[in-house]
This record gives structure tokens, sequence and C-alpha cells, in this order.
């Protein structure tokens, strides 16, 4: 098995926020690979933002049905469930602190293509 090393670990710090997430099937759009393994870095898209072609480097790191970070790396996460969300460019910290809240949707996209829809459950280094 390869295993993941926690973001936490390599960030040296709590994650921004929590999502719970739904990936598309193919049929809806969604990626037609299937699900992705853990170190997915998809890009963050606000719905806010669809009309304006917006993204964010905000990556998820997955967690299984106990909320620990999923470490095999050769296994597809689940269709559902809840993701650790992780601001990469640390100077728009401030901006996302003022877009994200509790009950926020968006979607996890590749380029501008949409594969999974989210919404905020827990802001953690954010508040």
């Amino acid at each position: 098995m390869e295993s993941h090393k926690p973001y936490e670990l390599v960030r040296n710090r709590k994650c921004d926020f929590i999502v719970k997430y739904r990936f598309f099937s193919a049929e809806e759009g969604g990626r037609k690979t299937g699900n992705p393994i853990q170190v997915y870095r998809s890009d963050f898209m606000y719905n806010e933002d669809e009309n304006f072609k917006k993204t964010w480097m905000i990556w998820p790191e997955f967690l299984d049905k106990e909320n620990n970070v999923i470490l095999d790396k050769s296994i597809r996460v689940p269709t559902y469930g809840k993701a650790q969300m992780w601001i990469i460019n640390e100077t728009f910290f401030g901006f996302h602190r003022e877009r994200i809240k509790i009950g926020l949707k968006a979607y996890f996209v590749e380029g501008f293509h949409k594969t999974a829809e989210c919404e905020v459950i827990e802001i953690v280094s954010l508040k």
C-alpha cells in the first residue's frame, strides 16, 4: 500500500474547513474515470462564481467513516463523504474567511468541469 502523508503533517497546521461532498456520476457529467484516490488536487469553485469561471486552489483531503484521513492511495475515495479542505495559497485566507460559511454550496472542479458538489459543514482554521 502506498501511504498518503496527511496535509496536517505536511503543512504543520489544521485544515481550513470541512465539507460533505458527493461526486457526480459519469451520467451526470462527472468524472469518466470514476472516483479519484486520496491526493486528488481538484480546484474549488464557489456556487456563485460559476458564471465568472473563477476557481481557487483549495484541495480536498478525504476522510473515512470514522473521520480519519484516508491513508491508502491505492483505493478510490467514496462517492459520498467528508473532506478536510486546504487553502493552498495562504495569501487568500482573508478573502476566503469572508466567503466560507456553514451551509455554503460549492464544487470540486477540474478546470471548469464540475466533478463533485459540496457543502461546508465546519469551519476549522478559518475561524
